[in-house]
């Protein structure tokens, strides 16, 4: 083990700052690599400023060399996880590396020692506090930008975790959808979405204003539970990250860009949020979100041929039941009306084959993957 490497732990503003900005040195210049905005990574890793360390603990380390930092690494317990689903888990996060393997096994071993400390035995990352974070290693699609919800990561990473002793614990699947005029796009989809609407007597919401949209965030995130609890990473979404998600990323959002479906009893049983991308405009502001920059965002919001799936949640009892097809109908009228032609799928569990149907209807490319790793501790 090479004995110039000093591991440090992030403690105070200082430091996370330091903490934050390493991956702005170590993929400088990388075309591929989008950089998040500094005060928001800040805000959620500052105990003083995310709720969610209401049920979560974490420590935060770096690796030095001399006076450069050459790695960094979270180790996170949500306690929700470990004693409401019982896993005894201890996450690893945030984690980027130069090209040296004893760098990211020191990291990792302060990971492995805080999960030991709280008696847990198994570790698993890159993941963050919790399901709306950003997460999985990136092990296909080096060559392609990521977007503002996904990491990127240099293809050394997967090597450094197998030789030391993990292995995949899930997978994911990104894919690029190609979107053509209303006229051109798939007829199964349009016939299918009528029909359905009409069997189950739904109605679809759109939106004028954030305001409109208001009265509806909560249930979508009922929804989310609903759709999503039976998969390997779930962990329920509290009620004060929910708050603190509307105050982060509601400013995001374009209200043209969320639709929802209720029944005929006026409850929300499916929704989707799109935004337009905001990968060049992030490229443009590089973490500093200043008077000037924001001027990027706007732009993105409104003139943008790209767009990202974010989330779709749709009720168990209406799954395999085709309403994400008029979800799609609508999604494919709005991509058409503001000139969008290629949309990117947020990351998929590979075992979540309902949702991966649907590209089959489109010209689509399986453009990235990624992975989560554990190990016994």
């Amino acid at each position: 083990m090479s004995e110039d490497i000093l591991i440090k732990e992030a403690k105070n503003h200082k430091d996370y700052l330091a903490f934050v900005k390493f991956p702005f040195q170590l993929y400088n210049g990388n075309p591929y690599w989008v950089p998040p905005l500094i005060k928001d990574e800040i805000e959620t890793i500052d105990p003083k400023l995310n709720p969610v360390y209401q049920n979560a603990s974490a420590r935060f380390f770096l690796a030095y060399k001399g006076t450069e930092i050459v790695g960094r690494i979270a180790a996170i317990i949500n306690w929700i996880e470990v004693k409401e689903i019982k896993k005894s888990k201890v996450r690893f996060g945030w984690f980027d590396v130069i090209d040296d393997i004893n760098v990211s096994q020191l990291l990792l071993d302060q990971v492995v020692a805080f999960g030991k400390e709280h008696h847990l035995n198994t570790v698993e990352g890159p993941v963050g506090f919790s399901n709306l974070d950003k997460a999985g290693l990136l092990i296909e699609g080096f060559e392609e930008q990521n977007t503002m919800i996904t990491l990127y990561n240099f293809p050394y990473y997967a090597s450094h975790l197998e030789q030391l002793g993990y292995t995949t614990a899930a997978k994911w699947v990104e894919y690029e959808i190609k979107i053509v005029d209303f006229e051109s796009s798939p007829e199964k989809v349009k016939r299918f979405s009528k029909l359905v609407m009409d069997r189950f007597q739904l109605t679809l919401l759109n939106f004028k204003n954030r305001k409109e949209i208001l009265p509806y965030i909560d249930q979508m995130f009922e929804l989310l539970d609903e759709t999503y609890n039976q998969l390997q990473t779930f962990v329920p979404i509290q009620d004060y990250q929910i708050e603190n998600y509307k105050k982060r990323f509601l400013k995001f959002i374009n209200p043209d860009f969320i639709k929802c479906i209720i029944d005929k009893n006026g409850k929300l049983i499916c929704f989707s949020i799109t935004m337009p991308s905001f990968t060049e405009a992030l490229k443009k502001i590089n973490g500093k979100l200043t008077l000037f920059n924001a001027f990027y965002l706007l732009k993105a919001m409104r003139f943008n041929r790209r767009a990202s799936f974010y989330l779709i949640g749709v009720h168990p009892e209406y799954q395999n039941k085709g309403v994400t097809a008029i979800i799609f109908n609508e999604m494919q009228k709005l991509f058409n009306k503001q000139n969008i032609t290629t949309v990117e799928t947020n990351p998929e569990l590979e075992e979540n084959t309902a949702i991966q149907k649907l590209w089959k209807n489109y010209e689509h490319r399986l453009h990235k993957r990624r992975a989560t790793f554990t190990k016994k501790i």
